[in-house]
C-alpha cells in the first residue's frame, strides 16, 4: 500500500500513488473515472443510484440500468485495486446508493481548496496567514475544476462557484500586495492566475501595471502586445476600452528623455527617418483620428478613410496561422505602399483601417487598387478576396459620406 494517495480534481483528473502519476484509469473506464468525480463531488455523502444513473447515462439505453451501475462499481473497483490495493474500498456500497470514503494518506485538491477558502471567508485572519493560504491556493488551483475530463456537465455549477470564488481572491491577494508595494510578487500572482484565465482585463492590467512599477516597460508592452492578439485571434474583437486607454500609459512610462532642445531634436529626427506609413495600435490611431478630425474642422480640409478586409473564398474557414501570414504580409505591403503622413492599424483579425489625409477623390480609389494588385502579386494562389471601401470624412462635424462600394 502507498503512504501517500493524491487526487487531481482541478483541470484534468488524476491520481498520485507516491507523487508518481497514474493515468490509465480515464483511458480505460472513461465512465467509471466518471463515477469517482460525481462521488467525490458529493463529499461522502450518499449519492442514490437513480441520481448516479441519470447523471453517468443520461439518454442511454439500458434494459437492466441497476444491474448496469453493479457491473460498472464492480470493475472498477478491481482497475482501482491495480492502482493501490487500498483504493477500491474507496467505494463504499449504501442501502440503494454509494459513496466516496476517503482513506488514511488520502489527499483530494478539492477539498483543500474549499477549506482554503472557508478560512480566508473568516474574520481577522492576520496578514501572514492570509499570505500563505493564498500562495497555497495559487498551487493548488491549477485550472478550472474537471475543465478536461469528459461527461462533467454535472460539474458546471460547482466549477463556476470555485472559479469565481478563486478570481475574487487573486483580486484581494492582489490589494494585499499593492498596500506593501510589493509589485514584483504582484508579477507572479497575475502570470499564474493568467493560466486559468487568459482572457481576464483585469488581470492584464494589474500585470501590466506591477511591471511599470518595477521598469520593466518593455514586458508591459510585450504583454499588451499579447492581450491584442489573443482578442484577435479567439474573440474576433478590439480589445476593452480600458485596456486601450492602458497602452498610453506604457508608452507614457517608457518615455526617459531629458527635459533640453538637444534630447527632444534628436528624438525628432529620430521619428522622422522612418519611411512609409505609420503603423499603430487601435488606441493611437483613435487618437490620431480625434486630432485630424478637430484640424478638418478648423481648416475645413477633406481627409480619407480607408477600410481593408480580406476573406477566403466561397466564405470557408481559414487557419488562424495563415491568416496571420496573410495580415503580415498586407501590412509590410501597406507600409510600403503608402506615403508617410497616413495611418495604418489593425481593426479586427481581417481588417486594417486607414487615414489618408494625402488623397483625394480621384487618387484614393487608385491608392486601394494600386495595394490591391500588389497584394495578389504578393499572394497569387492565396484564394483569399480582397475588398476595400474608401470615403472622405466629413470637415463640418456632418456624418461621414457614404464610403465607396466594396471593391473585389
Amino acid at each position: 500500500m502507498a503512504d501517500t494517495i493524491r487526487i487531481q480534481m482541478m483541470d484534468h483528473f488524476l491520481i498520485f500513488i507516491d507523487e508518481k502519476k497514474t493515468d490509465h484509469l480515464a483511458a480505460k473506464s472513461k465512465k467509471g473515472a466518471a463515477l469517482i468525480q460525481y462521488l467525490i463531488l458529493n463529499e461522502g455523502a450518499p449519492v442514490p443510484n437513480q441520481k448516479l444513473l441519470s447523471a453517468l447515462w443520461d439518454e442511454e439505453k439500458s434494459t437492466n440500468p441497476e444491474n448496469a451501475l453493479k457491473t460498472l462499481v464492480s470493475r472498477l473497483r478491481v482497475l482501482l485495486n491495480q492502482i493501490d490495493p487500498s483504493l477500491g474500498a474507496c467505494i463504499v456500497s449504501d442501502r440503494g446508493a454509494y459513496h466516496w470514503e476517503r482513506i488514511e494518506g488520502m489527499s483530494i485538491d478539492l477539498y483543500e481548496i474549499d477549506a482554503i477558502f472557508e478560512r480566508l471567508a473568516e474574520n481577522n485572519v492576520p496578514v501572514q496567514e492570509q499570505r500563505r493560504l493564498y500562495n497555497l491556493l495559487l498551487e493548488k488551483y491549477e485550472g478550472d475544476l474537471l475543465q478536461h475530463s469528459e461527461q462533467n456537465e454535472w460539474a458546471l455549477a460547482k466549477a463556476t462557484t470555485l472559479h469565481n470564488k478563486y478570481m475574487a481572491a487573486v483580486y484581494a491577494y492582489i490589494e494585499l500586495l499593492k498596500n506593501k508595494a510589493q509589485y514584483a510578487d504582484i508579477v507572479g500572482v497575475c502570470r499564474k492566475a493568467l493560466d486559468v484565465d487568459s482572457f481576464d482585463d483585469r488581470l492584464h492590467m494589474e500585470l501590466m501595471s506591477a511591471l511599470i512599477k518595477i521598469n520593466r516597460t518593455g514586458e508591459a508592452l510585450v504583454q499588451y502586445k499579447h492581450v491584442v492578439q489573443l482578442n484577435y485571434r479567439y474573440l474576433g474583437v478590439q480589445p476593452s476600452e480600458d485596456l486601450q486607454e492602458f497602452y498610453k500609459q506604457i508608452v507614457s512610462a517608457g518615455k526617459t528623455l531629458d527635459f533640453n532642445l538637444e534630447s527632444i531634436r534628436n528624438e525628432l529626427r529620430e521619428s522622422g527617418e522612418r519611411r512609409g506609413a505609420f503603423v499603430c495600435e487601435y488606441a493611437v490611431f483613435k487618437e490620431i483620428f480625434n486630432l485630424q478630425m478637430r484640424n478638418l474642422e478648423r481648416l475645413g480640409a477633406t481627409m480619407f478613410l480607408a477600410i481593408i478586409m480580406v476573406s477566403p473564398y466561397n466564405d470557408k474557414e481559414i487557419d488562424t496561422m495563415r491568416q496571420d501570414n496573410i495580415m503580415n504580409g498586407l501590412l509590410e505591403i501597406l507600409r510600403k505602399n503608402l506615403r508617410k503622413g497616413d495611418t495604418i492599424t489593425r481593426f479586427a483579425p481581417t481588417i486594417f483601417a486607414l487615414l489618408l489625409p494625402t488623397v483625394n477623390y480621384n487618387t484614393g480609389g487608385m491608392v486601394l487598387e494600386r495595394i490591391k494588385r500588389t497584394f495578389y502579386r504578393t499572394f497569387p494562389n492565396s484564394n483569399i478576396v480582397f475588398n476595400y471601401r474608401v470615403g472622405p470624412l466629413s470637415s463640418q462635424g456632418k456624418p461621414l459620406e457614404p464610403l465607396a462600394p466594396p471593391k473585389e
